[in-house]
């Protein structure tokens, strides 16, 4: 074993499983400090200089504090592509990607309005600009600070993106169609927060996962309102959701009036996504 990754699971050991750590040991010596894998598992003692061996033992303070290495870094992959992320976005993760390739699989070869609500760093507006060509997308989030995170990653992946800034719950429709709206809403409930880890629960941003116990659909509905009036003739709604709560989403989405609903589950079997068509 490389003694810098020996090192990194003595510091890190009791705070994440082991092979966390060895995964984050390889994440952090090869994008941030430029190793090559063959030197990473060639167990060749690499001297690190007095400045790198500071910025090593800063980043592993603060993963000892539990802040998600994909902040420390700065990016996460998602679908190929690499995003920028920091406190003011989520991380993206792999289930969100199925909902993304979902929609692509269904939707690829038309002429699509796409609409994201939520879009924190882009990654599922993005994903889409970028794998559907001849699709227009637009993307709203109600935090500046996303919005400016989301702009960079257009930017880093060459995509076009209509970005705005609007509070969901508080928009009326003004006569704009769509042929599709997804959205990964707020859908954590406040009795949850026992269940999270503290990576999760103490540094992704609040405003992007909880909801009131009261009213665990408060964004669904809002949004499944607002399509009733914003989709065209057979457009598609596609969410993703609290596991906990599907037949709930699928009920309510029948009741407004969508047909041809659809839920499905993530690679854990969770249910996960649910498609609905106007």
């Amino acid at each position: 074993m490389n003694p810098i990754v020996y090192y990194i699971k003595q510091t890190l050991h009791g705070y994440y499983p082991d092979s966390e750590i060895v995964s984050m040991a390889k994440l952090l010596l090869t994008q941030v400090f430029g190793m090559s894998v063959i030197e990473l598992y060639a167990g060749k003692d690499n001297c690190f200089s007095s400045n790198e061996q500071k910025q090593l033992e800063d980043i592993l303070l603060r993963l000892q504090k539990y802040e998600p290495i994909q902040y420390i870094i700065g990016e996460e992959e998602f679908l190929g592509l690499p995003f920028e992320v920091n406190r003011h976005v989520l991380i993206p993760r792999p289930e969100t990607g199925e909902l993304v390739n979902w929609i692509i699989q269904k939707n690829k070869d038309r002429q699509t309005r796409i609409l994201d609500i939520g879009t924190g760093s882009g990654c599922i507006a993005i994903s889409l600009a970028k794998h559907m060509e001849k699709a227009q997308v637009t993307a709203w989030d109600v935090s500046e600070d996303a919005l400016q995170v989301a702009a960079r990653n257009c930017l880093r992946n060459g995509v076009e993106v209509k970005l705005e800034q609007k509070d969901v719950l508080r928009f009326e429709p003004s006569g704009e169609q769509f042929d599709v709206i997804v959205s990964n809403p707020p859908y954590i409930t406040e009795k949850e927060k026992a269940e999270m880890e503290a990576n999760v629960l103490e540094w992704e941003p609040g405003v992007a996962l909880f909801v009131p116990d009261d009213s665990p659909l408060l964004f669904y509905r809002k949004i499944a309102e607002l399509g009733m009036e914003m989709l065209a003739p057979d457009g598609k709604l596609y969410f993703e959701i609290n596991r906990a709560y599907g037949k709930q989403t699928v009920d309510m989405l029948a009741e407004l009036g969508y047909r041809e609903i659809e839920l499905r589950k993530d690679i854990s079997q969770n249910d996960r996504m649910v498609k609905a068509e106007r």
